[in-house]
């Protein structure tokens, strides 16, 4: 019994440090400093943060579109990456619609002309992403994985990390450094997943 667990434990879960994964133990590392040293500002909308975030969906968006093994998936895995972009700027809201004179403060998208169309688009979006899933069948893919595909043991543990962090910051806490930080742990996380999954031939996913 004891031997089919290690044989298991030993073809399904990767405990090598790779480069990516690196990327995301030092963002981790980072948190507490960033809590304890970054003035709040660094945590607010379009901040240094969340800018930086960006930048890393932008680059899992690219790594996904530029995969030469299943297309179809990781343009799935780009479309998902748009939807959290969108999420990011509210839509374009914090980008385009700051309060004159106000520090981090932005107007409501029923003050803003036709800001009902926001998040009906947004919907639709979605909707066009799941039947994107759908219609592909990548849920096959999906499983493929699950059943047969090793896992990057560090960068999911990260990103789980992230995921929770962030979700307890933005729901229980009222530090923007530490929601920014943590929700920046995630992407870093999930950038370097897609990297592996798609470039590494330790991860390829079978078509």
């Amino acid at each position: 019994m004891i031997t089919k667990i290690k044989n298991f434990i030993n073809s399904h879960f990767d405990f090598v440090i790779y480069p990516v994964t690196w990327a995301a133990i030092l963002t981790a590392l980072a948190v507490v400093p960033c809590v304890m040293f970054l003035p709040e500002q660094y945590g607010y909308e379009n901040g240094l943060l969340e800018n930086i975030q960006m930048l890393v969906l932008l680059i899992g968006f690219i790594l996904s579109l530029k995969a030469k093994v299943n297309k179809k998936f990781f343009n799935f895995a780009a479309l998902v990456l748009i939807i959290i972009a969108l999420r990011e700027i509210n839509c374009g809201r914090t980008l385009f619609f700051p309060v004159p004179g106000e520090v981090n403060t932005y107007y409501s998208w029923k003050e803003i002309k036709y800001g009902w169309l926001a998040h009906p688009l947004y919907g639709l979006y979605m909707a066009y992403v799941a039947f994107y899933f759908l219609k592909n069948k990548l849920f096959i893919t999906l499983w493929e994985i699950i059943k047969g595909i090793r896992f990057p043991v560090w960068n999911i543990i990260l990103m789980l990390a992230g995921m929770v962090l962030g979700t307890y910051a933005e729901k229980s806490m009222h530090n923007m450094v530490f929601e920014e930080i943590t929700e920046l742990l995630f992407y870093v996380s999930l950038t370097g997943i897609i990297y592996l999954y798609a470039y590494n031939k330790n991860f390829q996913i079978k078509e």
